[in-house]
């Protein structure tokens, strides 16, 4: 098998736009948002402590990805948290993806389509709006 073109093209996405796979930049900024807003949360309750920071991250990821498709900073960006098979994302796929990505190593590791492992495991696949 030839080797893909451009992210998600294996999968079935377009190169660009909507429905297309979110770029490594997009992600990084949503993080960057998601994890401050877990810091400005626990602050006042929990003095910047980094467990309590990384519970209320986690909390956050896993309430909003099957509500409302994404984390506050996917949304922001105009992110989607989608399963890879369609339908509803349910609720087993936001906690084991959430889990995979709070110990770091399983989201550092991409294939050829710019998903993590943490996607992978979960069957899940972070799109542009």
């Amino acid at each position: 098998m030839a080797p893909s073109r451009y992210p998600g093209e294996r999968l079935g996405f377009p190169d660009e736009g909507r429905g297309s796979i979110a770029r490594p930049g997009r992600r990084i900024i949503a993080l960057v948002i998601d994890w401050g807003l877990a810091i400005l949360i626990g602050w006042p309750f929990f003095h910047n402590d980094p467990w309590a920071n990384l519970g209320i991250f986690v909390l956050m990821q896993i309430v909003f990805i099957p509500t409302i498709g994404g984390s506050i900073g996917h949304r922001l960006l105009g992110l989607r948290v989608v399963a890879l098979k369609g339908g509803w994302i349910g609720v087993w796929r936001p906690i084991v993806r959430t889990l995979l990505l709070a110990i770091v190593v399983p989201a550092l590791i991409w294939d050829s389509d710019q998903r993590g492992f943490h996607d992978k495991i979960a069957g899940t696949v972070l799109l542009r709006l």
